[in-house]
């Protein structure tokens, strides 16, 4: 529906007819980049993109921002909060979900980099402890392994439900190592990719163990502090919390906020804004800058075709996976739409998803704060289609 409306010239000024709608056009800097004004063409394009999805899926919310050629453009829409509420914008925060996979994958680059890890280390290496008496044949996975989905390990390590107001307390690093004690590995590393956070969260804590540092210092180490992405965190000051966006769940009921708590932090236990997001991505596309060039090429390569995979599952809800990166899901150019690198993530009533195309300098960042897979699935594609009009091949 979107794009055929966009094909027709639908024209009406869609914000008049009681949408609710926060524009905002920002610049951003840090040392080794500028991000400038966004012009009045690309800041048509994005928010006439915005305003259409949101009305299409009748969701509370929706926040949509673009990166291209270091021009930045951010819009929201509907009620950050509830009835009253303001739109969401640059500065809300929210929860990204599984797009913390890919900043786990931006950790390892920066530790091989720094020669601290290699990609094909055995896990075991520096956390010798979880190969005793385990029957997975724990000591065949590597890092680069759990960070591309191919280690073997299922979507989720089977534990206890927790409480409505704090759901993932019952997933500690004894539940991990139960699994591996008790259960065989899926598949033998490297041969398949099934989707798991299982893999992601034990990838974080492998990080930790071979460096001695607790993941959420690596974290603000390696990105979040050198790239002043003061509200990319696990857990919110009060103030943060004032600006958080509301999630609802399938029915559209309004849910808690929960903690992340320590262990879950390599999967999917981020909060982030628009604004840092797109600060992170304007470092992604800045692919020919010194700072940070030997990460940045780490992260971007490609590590698992799918030509050369046994089975692939879980990987193709935005957009078919040609490959896999460091948690990036790849997608080869075809027609107007050049190659991306892309993640999805969804928790606690909102589903987020990024996409950037390196080489063209654009990227793309779109949420909304209700469970709906229609909304979903459509976002993705949105987004997608979005990179191939502000970057035509």
């Amino acid at each position: 529906m979107l794009k055929t409306l966009i094909d027709l010239g639908f024209s009406c000024r869609l914000i008049r007819g009681g949408v609710i709608a926060a524009t905002m056009i920002v610049g951003l800097a840090w040392s080794g980049a500028q991000v400038a004004r966004a012009d009045p063409f690309l800041d048509e394009i994005v928010e006439f993109t915005g305003e259409i999805l949101y009305l299409e899926h009748k969701v509370p919310a929706l926040v949509i921002g673009v990166v291209r050629n270091g021009e930045t453009s951010i819009h929201g829409f509907g009620e950050r909060a509830g009835a009253g509420s303001k739109a969401p914008d640059r500065d809300t925060l929210l929860r990204i979900g599984s797009i913390t996979k890919a900043f786990t994958g931006q950790v390892l680059a920066h530790l091989a980099a720094d020669n601290r890890v290699r990609l094909t280390q055995p896990l075991t290496k520096s956390w010798p402890d979880l190969a005793v008496d385990a029957k997975a044949d724990v000591e065949h996975i590597r890092l680069i392994d759990l960070a591309t989905h191919s280690g073997g390990l299922p979507r989720e390590v089977p534990h206890e439900p927790g409480s409505e107001q704090d759901p993932f307390a019952p997933i500690t690093v004894q539940t991990f190592a139960d699994w591996l004690k008790k259960e065989p590995l899926l598949f033998k590393p490297g041969t398949s990719v099934l989707y798991s956070n299982f893999g992601f969260d034990l990838l974080a804590m492998g990080l930790s163990k071979a460096t001695n540092q607790p993941y959420p210092e690596l974290l603000k180490q390696y990105i979040t502090a050198p790239l002043g992405m003061k509200d990319t965190v696990f857990t919110l000051s009060k103030e943060q919390k004032q600006r958080l966006m509301q999630g609802h769940g399938f029915a559209g009921e309004p849910l808690p906020d929960v903690p992340t708590g320590d262990v879950i932090v390599g999967a999917g236990g981020l909060y982030s804004t628009p604004n840092d997001l797109l600060r992170w991505m304007q470092w992604h596309l800045d692919r020919f800058a010194e700072s940070g060039a030997e990460a940045r090429l780490l992260d971007h390569s490609l590590y698992l075709m799918r030509d050369g995979l046994e089975t692939v599952s879980g990987m193709d809800e935005s957009g078919h996976m040609d490959a896999m990166g460091l948690a990036w899901v790849a997608m080869m150019p075809e027609g107007d739409r050049p190659f991306i690198l892309q993640k999805a993530g969804g928790l606690q009533g909102t589903f987020s998803y990024i996409a950037f195309a390196p080489t063209r300098g654009v990227a793309v960042f779109i949420a909304i704060n209700q469970f709906n897979f229609a909304a979903s699935m459509a976002m993705a594609k949105v987004a997608n289609e979005l990179i191939a009009t502000l970057a035509p091949r």
